[in-house]
């Protein structure tokens, strides 16, 4: 097997571990390429390829990402990661547990440690790195990564985000949302809403409106109100998976993405919606609307509706 077949058969894990580090599909992508060239000009070939890979995007995201949140404390409005649509890495055996881990309110919860936390838990928690690994990948003894990655799960079980165990109840009840949306149905929102529901967009600070909405009466009526005014103007709702979630990717007229959504379901009821409009997070999925654009075209079609 040469350098490149190596690199290639190991890359979905490479990005994988980076995206949860860095939160971000563009810089992840960027991290493994990064990996790439310091691999394909090592001067000694590595006793485990896996190991000296994972070390190494683990100490670039590590990089990327403290310089990262210098970026995120100056942000405005509501931060989200970048939307992954599909996650390389696949272990069917931990589908579930891996989906959970990339969501939306894990990677959130992530935020709160520090980038070497952050990492350790990644390579622990998440990918099952013995203690040693992930030692040598992050420049620190077996000790102080026990003491690392013991601080980080506490940090993680406080705020630890629950989600409906049964799939296929997600998903049909995603189903009913997003039918309810499209057709503006505020009492079959309002239905499928729990009593303290937010609605919560990531729009930079310039676009999408307020940032957060809460409380089950006013996120159906706004929801109820948004989407037919939208369908006026030839966008598209379309079901997908977002994060590991159920979610879906909204789509002007000419198939542009305007944002992203994901639902966090619980109990049998949407918990929280969270809407990614920021253009700057957006182009990984393909040509990007101008969301400015259309939301004036939505707003004057929303006038005629009234």
């Amino acid at each position: 097997m040469t350098l490149e077949e190596e690199f290639e058969e190991l890359r979905p894990l490479l990005f994988s571990i980076s995206y949860r580090i860095l939160g971000s599909v563009t810089e992840a992508e960027d991290a493994v390429q990064e990996t790439w060239l310091r691999y394909a000009t090592t001067s000694t070939q590595p006793r485990s390829t896996k190991n000296f890979l994972s070390a190494t995007v683990t100490r670039i995201s590590i990089d990327v990402l403290r310089s990262a949140r210098v970026r995120r404390e100056e942000y405005v409005g509501p931060w989200f990661p970048e939307p992954l649509l599909t996650d390389p890495y696949q272990d069917p055996e931990r589908a579930a547990e891996l989906a959970d881990s990339v969501s939306m309110a894990a990677l959130l919860l992530l935020e709160r440690l520090s980038p070497l936390e952050r990492a350790v838990f990644v390579l622990r928690e998440v990918f099952r790195f013995e203690f040693e690994e992930v030692a040598s990948a992050v420049g620190r003894s077996e000790a102080a990564c026990r003491q690392l990655a013991s601080r980080a799960r506490r940090h993680m079980q406080d705020g630890r985000p629950r989600f409906e165990s049964d799939r296929s109840k997600r998903e049909k009840l995603a189903e009913r949302f997003f039918d309810a949306l499209r057709g503006g149905d505020v009492d079959g929102l309002r239905e499928l809403l729990a009593a303290d529901a937010q609605l919560v967009n990531d729009g930079g600070g310039e676009i999408g409106g307020k940032g957060r909405v809460y409380g089950v009466e006013t996120v159906a009526r706004v929801l109820g109100a948004a989407m037919p005014s939208f369908a006026q103007i030839g966008a598209v709702l379309e079901a997908h998976e977002v994060n590991g979630q159920p979610g879906a990717i909204l789509r002007d007229r000419d198939g542009r993405v305007i944002s992203t959504w994901t639902l966090d379901i619980l109990d049998g009821r949407i918990q929280t919606i969270r809407s990614v409009i920021n253009p700057d997070k957006l182009g990984h999925l393909g040509p990007v609307a101008d969301a400015r654009a259309v939301i004036r075209e939505k707003n004057r079609a929303r006038r005629r509706l009234t």
